[in-house]
């Protein structure tokens, strides 16, 4: 064991915590027998630099925040972390990379000379002026393609780190539960298998770049009473267990270094304070060595909102105790109130040093320890078209607007446009009605069809900071779906009238687009959502909403087009899924895509025409009539229609994995092998032939889905085991073969342990999860076993013969 003293020299003179060459441990106990209590203090915090606090629009809860002490005051002991420098204002990205380079120097130049982590959102693209934006997660779980989402992740993670950014927030893996939920279009999926293999996919691409991807929202976030944001959750062990937990397990195995917690309080106990949640279960259970970072002023909430401390002395303590090792955005609790409490004796001052010894293991792995660390970012090195800023900007201040970006380049787009035609899913097409005639006369109608940021998400850059700043331009080129089917080169003849805005619109202008629609071969009617924050949107954070009705009068609009004998075509830009039950069967067509990013006009344009297969399938039910009807295909029996409750219908107009074909794969054989004998300690293999007979490729996402005949509690009917997809030329046959551990049948029995029973169950294998093709009986055989987080999670996949 090496023992290290303080003020240990390194190799030629170098302090032992500046020496790349020395084991981590040793470099940080080093470090930290040179702080004082105060510069330990300084590292659990972050700095908030350009936010507003009379700004509700970025972060009302900042509004509670204390007025920021002068800047060589907050950064006279150090700095932990520096909060959003590209993604609080319409920064040009070179310019800022000057900034954060002269703030690094000041940082530095202070207490014991540590640098500060960089953190940004980045969950449709790094969420900065001039970057490219992304798909929106839903659009990820739409694709069923967690390849593509980690090569995406990949090139979100490579331009964070030419920015000089250390650490990004995201991704989401709340398991959506409630449709209403203002946040579901952040979410991948209502399924916790889909959710897992997406959400780990983007964690293993993000941390493969060096960049620290950041888990959101531990846990029970999405579960909140009738979808509101920050409500209380009500859940029981099993519910969180079974369903809630899964994709962060999958995520912390993929290799994530942090996780931020849910805003939200289980059964009573706020995620926040409940050391049992941050330490018992992630650090003991899970082993996660990592840091926990609070979602923003989710500390002082424990004082404001959930009033489980009497101080923000009492909410530091009950948050340092609990795990949080790191206060988000600003050192409201975790400044001068975590000092009172270790003088007041609330506070273990071993508990500082728990929390600084993982800060400072995860600054000495990103290199910032480093004695050869540069403060400036790589971006520098090969663009310096932006002097160096003067004394404002280094002190965070804006900088210029005029430079040029290198971030939304040539691959940036092919990828994002990538991504979102395999994203988009066509629900209905009725007569064949798509793909559009070539030359046809096409009425183009609706509130989304000629706006470019319908394509994104509240955590995309224009909808999350640029709706503050109406006269700064996008930043990056965006077509809508109107310019898209103007320019297409099928030759339509294009009108467009409105018709109505997403939440208002009057009869002059539906008037307006009845008459374009008489006069067409096709409307092409583009409705759905704006995505927003707090209110300011009708999807997003904040923007919660009472029933699934479509927005404002857009529902009349689609009547008014559908009467007029046209064939409608209804594209949906939303954030979750809507009641389209009154139009659905009048409807020639129905294309929806989930906030598809920059490139999703031209996406669009390209399935209605043809030239795109469509390939995306359901991450999320749309629910049938009853538009207060939240429940998702993940349900016990009697959470689906009964005749003891006939007045509700809970079954899906369009259900999860649902997404139609221009060319279906022909299925040929479904089979399981071992004579339909599964070891509880073994694998199943299902084998599933598929074929292309058409002339154009294809694609199929075969769907397999566990129905467990007897268990000791109740379970869902079905639940997704595996959802691989198969790409097969013009005229390919392929046969998959997909090897299901009996793990993954595992529940969290009445003892509250998960175990693997020994008896008859079902796989379901189809191409949705009402559209199955096979049911194959399988009896589970051994002993009952017990598994814990080191369980098999996923399927071996593979194809015969290649």
């Amino acid at each position: 064991m090496t023992t290290v003293l303080q003020g240990t020299q390194g190799d030629a003179g170098t302090e032992l915590w500046r020496d790349a060459s020395a084991p981590a441990d040793d470099r940080v106990r080093d470090l930290m027998s040179r702080m004082s209590v105060r510069e330990k203090v300084a590292q659990l915090s972050g700095i908030w630099v350009g936010a507003d606090p009379t700004d509700g629009d970025v972060a009302p809860q900042h509004e509670s925040a204390p007025t920021p002490a002068p800047w060589p005051d907050l950064i006279r002991h150090g700095v932990g972390q520096m909060t959003r420098l590209y993604g609080t204002a319409p920064v040009d990205p070179v310019a800022e990379a000057h900034v954060v380079a002269a703030v690094q120097r000041q940082i530095t130049a202070n207490g014991p000379g540590i640098p500060a982590l960089v953190h940004e959102e980045c969950l449709t693209g790094l969420a900065a002026w001039k970057a490219p934006v992304y798909p929106a997660p839903l659009s990820w779980g739409a694709s069923f393609d967690p390849d593509l989402v980690r090569r995406m992740a990949v090139q979100i993670g490579s331009t964070m780190r030419r920015l000089g950014i250390h650490q990004g927030l995201a991704p989401v893996l709340d398991v959506t539960r409630d449709l209403r939920w203002g946040r579901t279009e952040e979410t991948i999926a209502e399924d916790p298998y889909l959710v897992s293999v997406i959400g780990a996919a983007y964690v293993t691409g993000l941390e493969s770049t060096g960049v620290v991807a950041t888990l959101k929202h531990f846990a029970g976030y999405s579960t909140s009473r009738a979808g509101r944001n920050l409500a209380p959750v009500s859940i029981g062990a099993r519910e969180l267990a079974d369903v809630i937990l899964p994709p962060f397990e999958a995520a912390l195995r993929a290799g994530v270094r942090s996780v931020m917690n849910s805003y939200t309080d289980l059964d009573g106990v706020p995620s926040a304070a409940d050391a049992s949640l941050l330490t018992e279960r992630l650090r003991g259970t899970y082993g996660f060595t990592g840091t926990v970072v609070s979602d923003y002023f989710a500390i002082p909430f424990l004082e404001t909102w959930h009033k489980t401390a009497g101080s923000r002395s009492e909410a530091a303590a009950q948050a340092l105790t609990a795990g949080i090792d790191v206060e988000l955005p600003n050192a409201d609790c975790y400044g001068a109130p975590l000092l009172e409490a270790v003088e007041a004796g609330l506070v273990d001052p071993a508990l500082i040093d728990r929390a600084v010894e993982r800060v400072l293991a995860q600054k000495c792995r990103l290199g910032l320890l480093d004695a050869d660390w540069s403060p400036r970012p790589p971006i520098l090195s090969v663009s310096e078209a932006v002097t160096e800023p003067g004394t404002e900007a280094e002190t965070g201040a804006e900088a210029g607007r005029t430079a040029g970006s290198p971030l939304d380049d040539a691959s940036t787009r092919a990828l994002a446009a990538e991504l979102a035609r395999r994203s988009i899913v066509l629900l209905r097409n009725e007569a064949a009605a798509l793909p559009l005639t070539a030359g046809a006369r096409l009425a183009v109608v609706g509130p989304r069809a000629n706006v470019a940021d319908a394509m994104f998400g509240c955590y995309s850059f224009p909808r999350h900071v640029g709706l503050r700043h109406p006269d700064v331009p996008l930043g990056i080129e965006v077509e809508t779906v109107l310019d898209a089917l103007r320019h297409d080169p099928a030759g339509y003849a294009v009108t467009f009238a409105e018709g109505c805005t997403v939440t208002g619109g009057d009869a002059r202008t539906l008037a307006e687009a009845t008459a374009a629609a008489r006069e067409a071969d096709v409307c092409v009617a583009v409705l759905g959502d704006t995505a927003g924050l707090f209110g300011t949107g009708t999807s997003g954070e904040g923007c919660d909403a009472t029933d699934l009705r479509l927005p404002g009068r857009q529902g009349d609009l689609l009547d008014a087009l559908i009467a007029t004998g046209t064939p409608v075509v209804l594209v949906l830009l939303v954030g979750r899924p809507y009641e389209l039950s009154r139009y659905a069967d009048r409807l020639a067509g129905v294309v929806c895509a989930f906030f598809p990013g920059e490139e999703g006009g031209g996406a669009i344009a390209d399935v209605l025409a043809g030239r795109t297969e469509p390939a995306g399938r359901l991450p999320v039910s749309f629910p049938a009539e009853g538009a207060n009807q939240p429940s998702t295909y993940l349900a016990a029996a009697l959470g689906g229609q009964n005749v003891l409750s006939p007045m509700v219908n809970q079954t899906a107009l369009f259900p999860f994995g649902h997404g139609l074909s221009y060319n279906p794969a022909v299925w040929t054989r479904v089979e399981s092998t071992g004579s339909g004998i599964w070891p509880t300690d073994g694998t199943c293999r299902v084998a599933v032939t598929l074929r292309n007979t058409g002339t154009t490729a294809t694609s199929e996402v075969v769907q397999i889905y566990l129905h467990d005949l007897v268990s000791e509690v109740v379970r869902p009917v079905q639940f997704l085991v595996a959802a691989p997809r198969v790409d097969l030329a013009p005229g390919a046959t392929r046969t998959l073969l997909v090897d299901l551990h009996a793990d993954q049948t595992s529940y969290t029995g009445l003892a509250g342990r998960r175990v693997v029973d020994p008896g008859d169950v079902e796989l379901r294998v189809g191409a949705s999860s009402t559209d199955i093709r096979a049911a194959l009986p399988v009896r589970l055989t051994g002993p009952r076993r017990e598994v814990g987080f080191d369980r098999r999670l996923q399927p071996e996949v593979s194809f015969a013969g290649e």
